[in-house]
């Protein structure tokens, strides 16, 4: 603006303003005070003159006339800014802003946008009003592509994912829409229906509520969730190398027994050097507690009894039977056995009640004694030779397998044969072994088959069908043990390096994860034994070495 009009319009406004001022200042000076003193005291109600209406309306039309004589100003110096200012900068304000000669107030609204209108609670403050006032509208877009328009198409064939998508071959190309449709589809279905979280129109119920309050109590405490399951999950064994058991005493000299004690944290280790030794199994170091050293006495087999409290040895090439106690500390050797013919002593089995003890001869003979006595109670004769002999679990029974692939089931009290049957495809037995549980009973044969029946079946069937074939083995399987629960049987063969599994009961399959062929450091495995609440699982090889392994899905022992 030029400064001539600057000085022209400035007097103007005083003036307007003055006398606004003193019209609005007059009427409360006379409420407040009078015409030359100090304020008038408030007179009583009884006394009090009703408000002059007059005053106030003086007041109202004095407002009303400055607000008209501001926007008179405004109006003129608008005009005199657009005489000044040229026709292209006036076209490009209207094409803008639109035509607002009569009123500021209208663009003001434009800018601001239109309000939208509605039923107001009318508990809403004023800031929510202002917040409602200042949000934005949703604008139309200035300018559209038409390819966007356009369903862009997915091929289906090139991608093997969405390949298996496909309903029919008429479906080679599907667009955005479609193919977002087909994924959600398959996610449904993948997830059995719509997820809870997901599903919008599900409506809360109380019981809803109690859900949203427990997972609220879960996520303000810490701990295990996640408790493992009862029975032992097939497919993979989770399981830990640990320690050697005779990590404290190394030898090179095979390892013919490998035996967990029955009541203690203990683990006995025998082989050929003529040496039991106990160790303390901790899986990190394995103390050894004890070492007890047999003169000119290679071991071939060392048990311990049913009670713990003896460990019984025999020799490669002797006959003698050693009786180690172990709580006086004194070594029984037993020289002969009255009654008992046998040349040499090597194979041999514990009864499970520690009442019996039965030795494997020659020629098909098998030689029941007293654990107590080690006096001979009896004999029993099979065809052929013997190749091994178990105990059932209630030790009432003995189950041999001979070298024709023939089982025989005796009684032990009555020594009488209950039963015989020929091994499935076995032409040479090599091994037997039953379950803790009185279900199962295993057998292996020279083909590298190992047999599972049921106990029942052997008993009552002259031909009986076994319950599964494992046939993960090539040679001759010469090692069978069950797991305290039967949860797990172990199988090996020490014709073949590395050639040890674990078989999953009752779903008879082979745990993929062990063993680790890559390490090869298993060897040829001659003995096996688990914990008795099956914790640790240890074997033997001709290298010297125990190995040892953490069973992590049983806690104890």
């Amino acid at each position: 603006m030029p400064p001539e009009r600057r000085k022209r319009m400035k007097p103007d406004r005083r003036a307007a303003a003055r006398p606004n001022r003193k019209s609005r200042l007059r009427p409360d000076r006379r409420a407040r005070a009078g015409p030359g003193g100090p304020p008038r005291k408030a007179a009583p109600s009884s006394q009090r003159k009703p408000p002059a209406r007059a005053g106030a309306a003086a007041a109202a039309v004095a407002v009303a006339a400055a607000a008209e004589e501001e926007r008179r100003l405004r109006q003129r110096n608008r005009l005199a800014l657009e005489e000044d200012k040229p026709a292209v900068e006036r076209c490009l304000e209207e094409l803008v802003f639109g035509d607002v000669e009569d009123d500021e107030d209208a663009l003001l609204r434009r800018l601001r946008g239109p309000r939208v209108q509605g039923h107001e609670d009318s508990g809403d403050s004023e800031g929510e009003h202002e917040a409602k006032d200042n949000f934005p509208t949703q604008k139309k877009p200035v300018w559209v592509d038409e390819e966007d328009e356009d369903e862009e198409m997915v091929d289906m064939m090139n991608n093997r994912f969405r390949k298996n998508m496909m309903k029919n071959a008429s479906e080679s190309k599907l667009s955005k829409d479609n193919l977002r449709k087909r994924l959600k589809e398959e996610f449904q279905h993948a997830m059995g229906g719509v997820p809870a979280w997901a599903d919008t129109n599900k409506r809360k119920t109380s019981s809803d509520d109690e859900s949203e309050e427990d997972e609220d109590d879960l996520l303000q405490r810490t701990g295990n969730f996640i408790s493992t399951s009862a029975s032992l999950p097939r497919g993979i064994l989770k399981m830990k190398n640990c320690q050697h058991a005779n990590a404290e005493r190394p030898t090179t000299a095979r390892i013919s027994s490998v035996q967990f004690h029955p009541c203690a944290q203990v683990v006995m280790v025998a082989g050929l050097d003529n040496a039991v030794s106990l160790f303390q199994v901790d899986g990190k170091t394995n103390p050894k507690i004890q070492s007890i050293y047999l003169e000119r006495f290679p071991i071939f087999k060392a048990c311990f009894s049913a009670n713990g409290e003896e460990v019984l040895a025999t020799s490669t090439h002797s006959k003698v039977l050693y009786v180690y106690d172990m709580l006086a500390g004194k070594l029984i050797p037993v020289h002969q056995v009255r009654g008992l013919k046998e040349k040499i002593v090597r194979s041999f089995e514990v009864s499970p009640d520690g009442s019996f003890l039965l030795i494997n001869g020659i020629a098909g003979y098998l030689h029941l004694l007293s654990v107590k006595t080690k006096e001979l109670i009896g004999s029993m004769k099979i065809n052929g030779m013997v190749a091994a002999s178990t105990f059932s679990s209630d030790s009432k029974k003995i189950y041999a397998s001979s070298g024709d692939g023939e089982v025989y089931v005796w009684d032990v009290n009555a020594r009488k044969c209950l039963n015989r049957f020929v091994d499935e495809g076995s032409l040479y037995g090599l091994s037997i072994a039953t379950s803790r549980n009185g279900q199962y009973v295993a057998c292996g044969s020279n083909c590298g088959v190992v047999n599972i029946y049921s106990q029942d079946s052997c008993l009552q069937e002259t031909n009986p069908k076994p319950i599964k074939a494992i046939m993960n083995l090539v040679t001759g399987v010469t090692s069978l043990t069950f797991n305290p629960t039967t949860e797990i049987l172990a199988i090996a063969s020490e014709k073949t390096k590395e050639a040890v599994r674990l078989v999953h009961l009752p779903s008879c399959t082979v745990f993929s994860n062990f063993p680790v062929v890559k390490k090869k450091n298993i060897s040829h495995v001659h003995t096996m034994d688990f914990s008795p609440r099956s914790g640790y699982f240890a074997l033997g090889n001709e290298k010297g070495k125990a190995l040892m392994y953490r069973l992590h899905h049983y806690s104890d022992f």
